[in-house]
């Protein structure tokens, strides 16, 4: 196994020993979030009914700007989106990504926005 996927296989089990823990319902579904070298996306989802009720991705902010500051759009976007379909709290699933830099400006976008976690 090259580094690349050694990485890849120990992001992949801590997600999987994260979603043992977390669950989305209803009344407060999971906020999950993917990131590649390039981008950052984000969903709310209800793992009850397994259904995505918003998303938001990087590609969509305009203008160049770091990867903090379009993570930053992202979590405020998808916060709005939440709160136009009335859900004020959610479960913060970080996707077994560690929490600092984009995935923690994502986190505190969305907080700015309103969205409780």
């Amino acid at each position: 196994m090259n580094k690349g996927n050694i990485k890849k296989a120990k992001r992949t089990r801590r997600h999987a020993k994260i979603r043992t823990q977390i669950s989305g319902t209803a009344v407060k579904p999971r906020l999950a979030i993917f990131k590649s070298n390039k981008y950052i996306s984000a969903q709310i989802i209800d793992d009850v009914k397994a259904v995505t009720l918003a998303s938001a991705h990087s590609k969509d902010v305009k203008g160049k700007k770091t990867m903090a500051e379009r993570s930053a759009l992202v979590g405020q976007a998808i916060a709005e989106k939440a709160l136009e379909k009335k859900i004020k709290t959610v479960v913060f699933d970080r996707g077994g990504f560690i929490y600092t830099g984009c995935v923690k400006a994502l986190a505190d976008g969305a907080r700015s926005a309103g969205l409780e976690f």
